[in-house]
């Protein structure tokens, strides 16, 4: 992994703003940093400030986690082109065809875990996330929640996170299928994706030489991002240099 900032990739970020270009972001932990309660999690001035004039000089995404309604409140005064929630699967042609088997896994989940100290179940309609970052034995909750989703009566695929277990039905749309088809609607010649968390891989992990870029928060060697910001808190540096490189674009 290659440091997206570094002085050796100034010429490649400079090439991307001045083509047909769609910007991608995940929310929690790339444009809002990770906090202890999820309902507190927001950008922070500044960012939010450059985030919304890059949405007003690129076309812009956020390809999240969170439920859409969700999401979308936090993103401030910015004029997204496109917000996609639950993982890639809003909005979609075919939810309440997921929607059945949520509620079955909800139920047989709440059974399960029921008298689990500090683990809260989010139901997000069309995906459930198991939270257990207030757990005081995380290992032990990890493996409780694992358990559960394993001896779930529906097919689900897991999606596991930050101090989080994410449920999703085997056959949703992830957040890599989500990019893929923005980027057609688009027509962008190359995208670039930022995100933080294992759900991105999904986007890192597509083979798209030439028309991705892709860059994680936190540099990790297991990750199949090509580049990596060193914390959440370069996002603002990235942000002002898609700014000024745009702004200074010849074409």
């Amino acid at each position: 992994m290659k440091h997206l900032l570094s002085r050796e990739c100034g010429e490649l970020l400079a090439q991307l703003a001045w083509s047909r270009l769609l910007v991608a972001f995940d929310f929690d932990g790339t444009l809002a940093p990770i906090v202890a309660d999820r309902e507190d999690a927001q950008m922070r001035t500044r960012t939010s400030q450059l985030f919304t004039k890059v949405c007003n000089l690129y076309p812009c995404a956020v390809i999240s986690g969170r439920s859409l309604p969700d999401v979308t409140a936090r993103l401030g005064a910015a004029q997204l082109k496109y917000i996609v929630g639950n993982h890639g699967l809003e909005p979609g042609a075919s939810l309440n065809e997921f929607q059945e088997e949520i509620a079955q896994a909800r139920t047989s989940l709440e059974e399960s875990l029921a008298g689990l100290a500090g683990v809260d179940l989010e139901d997000k309609r069309y995906s459930l996330a198991l939270h257990y970052r207030r757990s005081r034995n995380k290992r032990l909750a990890r493996s409780a929640i694992l358990a559960a989703v394993a001896a779930l009566p529906v097919r689900m695929r897991v999606i596991r996170g930050k101090l989080v277990v994410n449920v999703v039905p085997e056959q949703a749309p992830n957040k890599g299928d989500a990019l893929l088809e923005l980027r057609g609607t688009e027509q962008a010649d190359t995208v670039l994706y930022v995100g933080d968390d294992v759900t991105d891989e999904d986007v890192f992990e597509l083979d798209q030489p030439g028309r991705l870029l892709t860059a994680r928060v936190g540099e990790s060697r297991s990750s199949a991002a090509a580049y990596y910001l060193r914390d959440q808190s370069e996002m603002d540096r990235l942000l002002a240099k898609l700014i000024a490189l745009r702004e200074s674009s010849p074409r």
